[in-house]
């Protein structure tokens, strides 16, 4: 019985070994994602499926955010630096929640700033709604007194597998290190 019993224990030992040791929440096996269709700001369609066998990175945001996007945008671009020749195996997708401001022109002068291989997706408010719910991202316009508008969004970034699978979300604010060590993680699959 003692013998079954240590047998288990190095069973799960080494099975908790096998396991990525993620940085950022690991949400694999979860509910989240799933196939999409969004134009990108050179105007053309683009769909998760486009990105198979590279790691894909998609924050949910948009231009006129004052502080949380461009923080997140250039941590990512720290991020794309320091993983070198990599991260040509990386594709950002920043998803915008402001159809209405973030048009194809206005993303193209905002994202390829941070990184020329990211891409601006937008689409119908219907189709970001789609999309932002398979990722349980909520936003919500705040309007001002002036009659101009900010958005309340979730702020995490989502790590999707070569297989277009979301393994990991990474809280704002978390540092470019934690997209590196993360993303080398799901890069050596």
């Amino acid at each position: 019985m003692l013998r079954a019993l240590l047998c288990m224990c190095c069973f799960f030992l080494l099975a908790g070994c096998s396991k990525p040791q993620f940085q950022g929440a690991d949400i694999g096996g979860g509910a989240l994602g799933g196939e999409f269709t969004l134009s990108d700001h050179t105007g053309k369609t683009r769909s998760l499926a486009d990105f198979k066998d590279k790691v894909v990175v998609i924050f949910f945001g948009y231009t006129h955010c004052p502080d949380v996007c461009p923080t997140t945008m250039i941590e990512l671009k720290n991020a794309m630096q320091q993983l070198g020749s990599k991260a040509d195996q990386v594709q950002v997708l920043f998803v915008s929640v402001d159809p209405e401001r973030d048009t194809k022109e206005v993303l193209r002068q905002y994202v390829p700033v941070f990184d020329s291989r990211f891409l601006g997706l937008s689409g119908t408010a219907a189709q970001l709604a789609e999309v932002a719910g398979r990722y349980k991202i909520i936003y919500q316009k705040q309007m001002s007194s002036s009659g101009d508008y900010t958005v309340d969004h979730s702020a995490g970034s989502y790590l999707l597998d070569k297989n277009g699978k979301p393994r990991v979300m990474v809280s704002y604010g978390a540092g470019a290190s934690v997209f590196v060590h993360d993303l080398t993680l799901l890069l050596n699959e």
